[in-house]
């Protein structure tokens, strides 16, 4: 089977969960997969030594600025024609299944072609009757039609009776987990100064900030600041004792494993990330600041530790599901996969 992967690049989770699937993958007999990534510039990705010989295009992404989703940049940087032209010259001959990550143009290219396909991603959960906050009329459109696929597999941190998998986390080997007293900080959509600003004023605690401004380590007291890269990060991830990021969901899937309290702060109009940190804080696995809000971090900082979630190995079980090629029936898949999941006990769960 050779199978065409292709994944939203704008976001480092994305890639975090095709790297997962790369390394299930790898481990079929008689499945190869290529890899295209779209929706950042070519020399702006990183760590990417899994993929091997991937491909990339320009796609389609949201503009940010300061916090915020700016609709106008976002209008500004999108060339539709430019799209279609890569979706028309994208070539699937050869290919046996389309595997997407939220990328529209190996999906429509799919659907033109009369290749099939599968969608696997977060956003996909959203297709279903799950949590959402600040959803609008446009922000449902765009889940429903910016990357289709025939069938869809939507990843969540809990079912909600929905026909929906657990999230899909890479746990690199070989990394020391000893924990040590610091906090992680990943806020890529914040301005830097600003978050300088605000952990300046906790002397008391160390951090560990990752940010793409950042452009070689440098320390002030208290506070290090890191350039972004793979393997780093994930040596503090699993080294630290809280994080405070964004509402994205592959890093609060990871840390959620590890065991790591988290402090996260919404992409403001970005309905996703409300959706998660809303669905997290209501399910008791985080805490919430709706901007980068000092007495918020104090109060975070002072919680008990906490414990790990317990999810499966979802991507080899999902590249088992592929090669079984039954892809209209995902109820196996479901029921194997939620079995195994273990909560926290303070954790809010309405089985």
């Amino acid at each position: 089977m050779k199978i065409l992967y292709g994944v939203q690049g704008t976001g480092n989770g994305h890639i975090a969960r095709a790297r997962a699937m790369a390394s299930a993958l790898s481990k079929q007999h008689n499945v190869s997969v290529d890899f295209l990534f779209s929706g950042r510039e070519a020399q702006s990705y990183f760590s990417m030594e899994d993929f091997g010989d991937y491909q990339t295009r320009r796609g389609l992404t949201f503009s940010t600025e300061k916090g915020k989703v700016s609709h106008m940049k976002t209008a500004l940087n999108t060339n539709l024609s430019q799209l279609w032209k890569e979706v028309s010259e994208l070539d699937l001959g050869g290919y046996d299944l389309v595997l997407n990550d939220f990328e529209p143009i190996t999906a429509w290219a799919a659907k033109k072609q009369k290749i099939p396909s599968i969608g696997i991603s977060h956003q996909n959960a959203f297709r279903y009757s799950v949590p959402k906050k600040g959803a609008s009329w446009i922000d449902q459109t765009v889940i429903q039609h910016f990357a289709p696929t025939q069938h869809y597999l939507g990843l969540h941190w809990y079912h909600f009776q929905q026909p929906i998998l657990p999230p899909i986390v890479h746990t690199p080997a070989q990394i020391d987990n000893q924990k040590q007293h610091f906090i992680l900080v990943y806020l890529p959509f914040e301005d830097l100064q600003e978050i300088n600003g605000l952990l300046q004023r906790f002397s008391n605690h160390d951090f560990i900030c990752y940010h793409p401004a950042v452009k070689e380590m440098n320390q002030q007291e208290h506070l290090t600041f890191m350039p972004l890269s793979y393997q780093h990060f994930q040596r503090d991830l699993h080294a630290c004792h809280g994080v405070i990021a964004n509402g994205g969901f592959e890093l609060p899937s990871e840390a959620l494993t590890l065991g790591k309290k988290l402090l996260l702060k919404p992409l403001d109009g970005q309905f996703e990330q409300m959706s998660n940190v809303a669905t997290l804080e209501s399910l008791g696995l985080a805490s919430s600041m709706q901007w980068l809000d000092p007495s918020a971090v104090r109060s975070w900082l002072d919680t008990e530790p906490a414990e790990c979630v317990i999810y499966p190995n979802v991507a080899e079980s999902i590249s088992n599901w592929i090669v079984q090629g039954d892809w209209g029936n995902i109820s196996p898949l479901w029921s194997h996969l939620w079995e195994q999941v273990d909560f926290p006990h303070y954790a809010l769960i309405n089985e």
